[in-house]
């Protein structure tokens, strides 16, 4: 397996770690078992083309110039730094989610739907998957650079869909505190490894 593979998987799930309102929404279709996998397959499937534009695009485009290249490698170590000293503050003030109880019902429309602006109205999502992933993984040429993006797009898969069918066997866990606070850490922890990593490239 190609070591960029990894890098892109290290990366791709590091991102995708912190809780946040997408995530939150695939735990909580997971603990009503209301169209979980529908919502995890749709969310996973918006990273992987996201990130497959981001990998083009960026690439091309970086790859035509080196002063493009050098900006958006301290660019990329810039908010790897911030994203990490985000989560390590996080992690000081960790927050625990609380699953929603009521059976309201949901047609496979709305879930389909709520997916989706989940997936798509939220502007970290085009920061994390189509300008960071496709600025580090534009470094890389040819096979490296697909080995990264599979390895980016394994990280959602299993993310999402783990999130999906270890809902329920999670819930009592994700009423603690601990937990976030020591999710957070370790996302904080991989960042700054990744960006020292970046800055040394």
């Amino acid at each position: 397996m190609y070591p960029t593979y990894w890098q892109g998987m290290a990366l791709g799930g590091s991102l995708i770690m912190a809780i946040g309102a997408q995530n939150a929404h695939v735990l909580r279709m997971g603990l009503l078992r209301r169209h979980a996998l529908l919502t995890a397959a749709v969310c996973a499937l918006c990273d992987i083309a996201l990130i497959s534009l981001g990998l083009a695009g960026m690439g091309t485009l970086l790859a035509a110039s080196p002063t493009l290249l050098t900006a958006a490698r301290w660019g990329g170590a810039a908010y790897l730094l911030w994203y990490a000293f985000g989560a390590l503050r996080a992690a000081f003030k960790p927050a625990a989610l609380a699953a929603a109880q009521h059976d309201a019902a949901i047609s496979r429309r709305q879930a389909l739907a709520t997916a989706f602006g989940f997936s798509l109205l939220n502007p970290h999502v085009y920061l994390d998957t189509v300008l960071l992933l496709g600025s580090v993984g534009g470094r890389y040429d040819g096979i490296g650079r697909v080995a990264f993006g599979l390895g980016a797009i394994s990280a959602s898969l299993l993310w999402f869909f783990g999130l999906a069918m270890a809902a329920t066997a999670l819930a009592r866990w994700l009423a603690k505190p601990i937990v976030w606070r020591l999710l957070d850490g370790l996302t904080a922890a991989i960042m700054l490894a990744l960006a020292v990593m970046l800055l040394r490239s």
